[in-house]
């Protein structure tokens, strides 16, 4: 498949989640007895962590979390456009995807790429849509699709080689091929501290973008491209 993919066809993207409130007590009482059911299940082997203590781990669930920020890059001739779509109103964030998605990628030649993206970002876009009532794009629509029709590109799928056990982290990835990453202050599991306590949205987008970079350069090296110098990248 990478032998014939046109990467110029491929919308790069990577997403941001956390916590649907800033703590437990905060959950509508029916949430937050259907999260103490998760917690049972996330507890085993901790028994003493209480549902509060464990509610920093909801972000994680579409059910519990909401997404933050979406950031994307595509390949518009030689040169590698990111965009970040992020808020505090995670309908809109996600109406304004939909509409890129249904304007710029609707093509049956068109692929969506994430690392973990089909067991994470993909799903978590699709459930955010139908819980705000957004009509799913169709390159996100999976519901009698065979296989093969399915227009998702996986970079941690790819390097697995079937092996359904290997999970290898995309920073990993970008070592052992050499990809350059800047040094970030903080990681996936502060983005919910970030957003909720020091409300810092501008910090998740320029976290969540870099990723997106780095899993566009991941898929150049699967396909023996060189790698984009800064001069072809541009933030939009």
């Amino acid at each position: 498949m990478l032998k014939d993919l046109k990467i110029e066809n491929v919308l790069f993207l990577d997403i941001e989640t956390v916590p649907g409130y800033s703590g437990f007590n905060e959950l509508p009482e029916r949430m937050k007895k259907l999260w103490e059911k998760k917690a049972e299940q996330l507890r085993r082997g901790s028994p003493d962590e209480t549902a509060d203590a464990l509610y920093d781990r909801a972000g994680i669930y579409a059910e519990f979390g909401k997404i933050v920020c979406i950031s994307c890059g595509f390949m518009n001739g030689k040169e590698f456009r990111l965009k970040s779509f992020y808020g505090d109103d995670e309908k809109i964030l996600l109406e304004e995807f939909a509409e890129m998605l249904n304007k710029h990628f609707d093509a049956p030649y068109n692929l969506l790429c994430a690392h973990n993206g089909k067991e994470f970002d993909f799903p978590y876009i699709a459930r955010r849509m139908l819980v705000n009532m957004i009509k799913l794009p169709d390159i996100l629509n999976l519901a009698g699709k065979k296989p093969w029709e399915v227009r998702h590109l996986d970079t941690m799928e790819l390097w697995k080689f079937g092996d359904y056990k290997h999970y290898t982290s995309l920073e990993l990835l970008a070592a052992i091929f050499d990809i350059p990453t800047p040094k970030d202050d903080i990681d996936g599991s502060m983005v919910g501290n970030v957003y909720w306590v020091d409300n810092d949205l501008e910090r998740i987008a320029k976290y969540c973008v870099k990723d997106v970079l780095t899993i566009m350069q991941l898929l150049r090296k699967y396909q023996g491209m060189k790698l984009l110098s800064e001069d072809d990248i541009e933030v939009i």
